[in-house]
């Protein structure tokens, strides 16, 4: 056998102490990107994350923000003067203070909430913000690093491949060529350039290995300073917001504090001090009828010259009923139910105008006076008939000192007449009008008394004393069951 022909052994580069079931594949089934990836994936699920909270934030400010001009409108509900503000004390204490409060703690608020808004933008906001652009970043750095070593370990695979796959042609040609081949395509070079393009993909493999590792050993610590940064900004801002809602609450508590302080009567109390020359003194006594004055109370018009009660006649009955009855300066004589101004309108029931009036003699306590009543005004009064009216005194001195009284009231010569009312004498038709007739009765013509008797003077003249009555009927002698006075007023 030759030397040739003698199979040599020489040294291989095969793996120290493995064996065939632990070798490794050339080209390994992994993708070396998929870790690369899954960082990546995990990168952008942190930075959408913290996008989140910077949206949270923003959205916060806004409200913050939205909030401040909302309570500006709220401070509007209380910016103007209260109306009838005179009516409330104006020093501290009242409601007045209670609403200068009110607007002052609002408008607190309202500051309150701008504020925070602009610390949440310009401390808070920013932490997330740079964390977002932390993550963004270490995306980049990952996409360069580790992921630019990714790309020449695939491309070294291929290359593995690639004379992997040419080995197989050449040995394959080898067997069925008997081994007659290029020098290019000799089987031995083919394999060691395999080896070669091996060497130089587990070197990239092994380096983007140590990449990815180091990555994925950085990724521990970046997390953790991804959680702690998320603490610490979502720290400061349950401080910011926090704060913001204890000014909130401290103010409310202010204004509820001075409402709750505000005396019940302190209002009440300066109503009545700032009023008091308008409000009523309950100290003070009440005022009396008798007590007031006004413009011609004591005027001597409204003087009675004679007032009291007396009885007269019914016309109808025939009874006697007692009335209230006076004579005034005006010389009428006045009936009234009573002399009570209070519980009723004192309206004159009867009302007979002296001057028109005859007056009888005084018998006893009786007397008569007949007339027209006048209380029922101008019209009724003409339409209206004369009467007599029957009176009875207490006693005979008042009986006298009334008939006095009525009868110097109507032996007055004067022109006054009640409004509406003509001149005539309710007993006009008892004379005649006859030419000769100056302010007498014609000769002959006598009025007769009750009793039918002529009415004559001691002496026999039969001519009407100034009076209206004879001397004797004056002085209570002659005919006492009472005569009329027959002179005519002038």
């Amino acid at each position: 056998m030759s030397a040739f022909s003698q199979q040599t052994t020489l040294p291989t580069r095969g793996a120290p102490n493995s064996s065939t079931d632990d070798m490794d594949e050339a080209i390994p089934d992994e993708d070396a990107s998929e870790a690369t990836k899954l960082f990546n994936e995990r990168l952008s699920a942190w930075r959408h994350a913290c996008g989140y909270l910077v949206d949270y934030i923003s959205a916060t400010e806004k409200m913050q923000q939205s909030q401040g001009k909302e309570y500006e409108k709220v401070l509007k509900t209380v910016s103007h003067p209260l109306k009838e503000g005179h009516h409330f004390d104006q020093s501290l204490g009242g409601v007045a203070g209670m609403f200068d409060n009110i607007r002052s703690n609002t408008a607190g608020i309202s500051n309150s909430h701008y504020d925070t808004a602009k610390t949440l933008k310009g401390s808070v906001l920013p932490i997330f913000e740079r964390l977002h652009t932390e993550l963004k970043n270490k995306a980049k750095e990952l996409t360069k690093g580790a992921g630019k070593g990714v790309k020449s370990v695939d491309k070294s695979r291929q290359a593995s491949q690639k004379h992997i796959e040419l080995l197989g042609q050449h040995t394959a040609a080898y067997d069925s060529t008997g081994g007659h081949l290029k020098a290019a395509e000799d089987p031995y070079i083919l394999q060691r350039q395999v080896y070669h393009r091996l060497s130089k993909q587990v070197l990239e493999e092994n380096n983007t290995r140590d990449d990815v590792l180091a990555v994925q050993n950085s990724f521990a610590h970046f997390e953790a300073h991804v959680v702690q940064t998320f603490q610490n900004g979502m720290a400061q801002f349950n401080q910011v917001v926090t704060n913001q809602a204890e000014q909130t609450r401290s103010m409310y508590g202010d204004m509820i504090g001075t409402t709750q302080r505000m005396p019940v009567d302190f209002e009440w109390n300066g109503f009545v001090k700032r009023n008091s020359n308008v409000l009523i003194d309950p100290s003070a006594p009440k005022r009396a009828v008798e007590n007031i004055a006004f413009p011609n109370q004591d005027h001597r018009s409204t003087q009675p010259l004679i007032a009291g009660s007396l009885e007269r006649r019914g016309k109808m009955l025939k009874r006697y009923d007692t009335g209230f009855y006076v004579v005034t300066p005006a010389k009428y004589l006045h009936e009234f139910k009573t002399d009570d101004d209070f519980a009723k309108d004192p309206s004159p029931e009867n009302s007979l105008y002296l001057p028109d009036s005859l007056i009888g003699a005084v018998d006893g306590v009786n007397f008569t006076v007949k007339g027209k009543d006048m209380s029922k005004g101008s019209i009724g009064s003409k339409l209206s008939m004369a009467h007599e009216f029957q009176f009875k005194a207490h006693t005979p001195q008042d009986a006298q000192r009334w008939h006095d009284v009525i009868a110097s009231a109507s032996g007055q010569t004067t022109m006054e007449m009640p409004q509406g009312s003509g001149p005539s004498s309710p007993v006009a038709s008892r004379y005649e009008t006859g030419a000769g007739a100056a302010g007498g009765m014609p000769a002959g013509n006598t009025m007769g008394s009750p009793t039918g008797n002529t009415m004559a003077s001691p002496t026999g003249d039969n001519s009407a004393s100034p009076s209206g009555y004879s001397a004797a009927e004056r002085g209570g002698a002659g005919n006492e069951h009472g005569v009329w006075a027959n002179e005519k007023r002038n």
